[in-house]
């Protein structure tokens, strides 16, 4: 019985899988014409499955002879004199393991200490014994940087600039998470990435997977209805497509938990919505190492200069190295504005910036066995926050120093604070309005909403402007009440002048207007 892949390449016989050649068009094109080119995605998209079923199948055609080469163990090499060198003996244990025509006969009476050739040189000599053109697929050349790197790219642009003379490699992929101007290399000694690309400016084209569509992955669990009769319901297929937007590990990893996990491998009952919360919920929980890998690109400054002005509301700056970095690892998406990449990612980021905050606070309030702020089954809003209020005052420069994301902190301890709510039983939907300088959140708790807008007190218009947005966010979700939280943060102030709180009615809404 195949199952939910969530751990390395997809292998038709063992796991449920979308054809990746699907995903990607204009591959084939590329190849007969002889390219080089990148092919980048997020970790765990699909990327090695698409390259290692791609050379499988050029082989079986037999119009190339096509290697797969992961370069993944070569990471942390930057001296190019054994980087080199190491690569040329990672190329020849591939094409001896999957068996290429002549891999005997690579790296044969070639000068390894001639670091600056040896794999040119290597290439040649093996091309010339073969009788079809070659095509090689790096994996994880991400991996190299520094001097390995740069001698990398020369050497094979060096080839390729040759093939009117010698034989070369026919066609080349460099497959990773960045794009080739992301491959970490000091080029210049103020530029720590390839930036234009110049050491490989061979490049035909940047090609990326896309995450599945809807369509896709009700074609993936309908593999497994076809082989279980286990059916996943529509509402529940809409609800996981919404909360992952068609990662594919995510969609792999929801399915295999509800069914596996919650289930207990019982076909007989069908995947609900309701069991598929479940499951996102453990997954998010639990942070498998898929999360954490990403999670950790957090503590990046580059990172932090794309996700902090997010989580604000503020303008993100699109045109720079920095966001392309962020948007290729992954973390964020386009739809046009700037969001988590999906759903899940947004909760399991926003709850690990906030994660300490989250310990200590908890910490704080676990002698009550009630929660004072519930009453009769609702949230008393004014209760919570001015509860909040007096937490901010004895607490806000020690959280404002303990973030890294120090322009965020307000933010962020007001979401630890609020997770005792989602402890509780309760669901907090997060949503940042990029460009508008705000970041909007809604209480979920026993069906009942409770929208909450933050802003920071920068310019004369702010409460206006939160007001009306406070207003505009209540309807979104039916409410007729709505809080506004402002952050002072003007040293100038006293706490007196910063803390305060009191009621305004906008469009037919209840304001409260919380000072901090």
């Amino acid at each position: 019985m195949k199952e939910f892949n969530i751990a390395g390449p997809c292998i038709k016989r063992l796991h449920y899988m979308i054809n990746a050649a699907e995903r990607l068009q204009g591959v084939d094109a590329l190849i007969n014409s002889g390219n080089y080119f990148v092919l980048h995605a997020a970790r765990q998209s699909g990327k090695t499955t698409f390259i290692q079923d791609l050379a499988i199948r050029l082989n079986v055609e037999k119009n190339y002879y096509a290697v797969y080469c992961s370069l993944e163990s070569l990471q942390g090499i930057t001296d190019a004199e054994k980087g080199v060198p190491a690569i040329v003996c990672r190329l020849k244990d591939a094409l001896e393991s999957q068996r290429v025509t002549n891999a005997d006969l690579f790296a044969v009476d070639v000068d390894f200490s001639d670091y600056t050739g040896v794999l040119k040189k290597s290439l040649e000599k093996y091309c010339i014994t073969l009788d079809r053109p070659l095509a090689i697929f790096f994996d994880e050349a991400d991996c190299l940087s520094e001097n390995t790197l740069i001698a990398f790219l020369r050497q094979l642009r060096d080839g390729h600039n040759s093939r009117n003379f010698s034989p070369f490699v026919h066609s080349i992929a460099l497959v990773g998470m960045r794009n080739i101007r992301d491959f970490k290399a000091k080029v210049r000694p103020d530029h720590e990435t390839l930036g234009s690309a110049s050491p490989f400016n061979i490049v035909t084209e940047v090609m990326t997977l896309t995450n599945f569509t809807k369509e896709e992955i009700a074609d993936l669990y309908a593999q497994h209805t076809a082989e279980t009769e286990q059916k996943f319901d529509d509402d529940a297929i809409e609800f996981i497509y919404e909360q992952t937007c068609g990662q594919p590990w995510l969609v792999n990893a929801v399915a295999r938990e509800a069914i596996v996990k919650k289930l207990n491998s019982d076909f007989s009952k069908p995947v609900t919505k309701e069991l598929a919360a479940q499951a996102i919920q453990t997954i998010i929980l639990r942070r498998d190492t898929h999360i954490d890998s990403l999670l950790e690109r957090l503590k990046e400054e580059r990172v932090r200069h794309v996700i902090e002005p997010m989580i604000l509301g503020e303008y993100v700056e699109r045109e720079n190295d920095d966001f392309q970095y962020v948007r290729d690892l992954g973390l964020v998406r386009t739809t046009p504005r700037v969001e988590p990449a999906n759903p899940i990612y947004a909760e399991v980021m926003f709850r690990t910036l906030n994660y300490s905050a989250q310990m200590t606070i908890y910490e704080d309030y676990q002698q009550y066995q009630t929660p004072r702020y519930l009453k009769n089954g609702r949230i008393d809003m004014e209760f919570l926050m001015k509860d909040f209020q007096q937490f901010w005052r004895e607490n806000s420069e020690i959280w404002e120093e303990r973030f890294q994301y120090k322009e965020a902190a307000p933010h962020l301890v007001l979401m630890a604070f609020l997770q005792r709510v989602i402890n509780g039983g309760g669901q907090i939907i997060r949503e940042a309005a990029v460009g508008k300088k705000r970041l909007d959140l809604c209480i979920v708790y026993e069906n009942k909403k409770y929208p909450i807008e933050l802003k920071i007190n920068r310019y004369k218009n702010t409460l206006s402007d939160g007001l009306k947005q406070t207003a505009e966010y209540a309807e979104k979700f039916g409410c007729t009440e709505g809080c506004l939280c402002i952050f002072d943060r003007s040293p100038e102030k006293s706490w007196d002048e910063k803390i305060y709180m009191r009621q305004e009615t906008v469009d037919g809404k209840k304001i409260t207007v919380v000072g901090l």
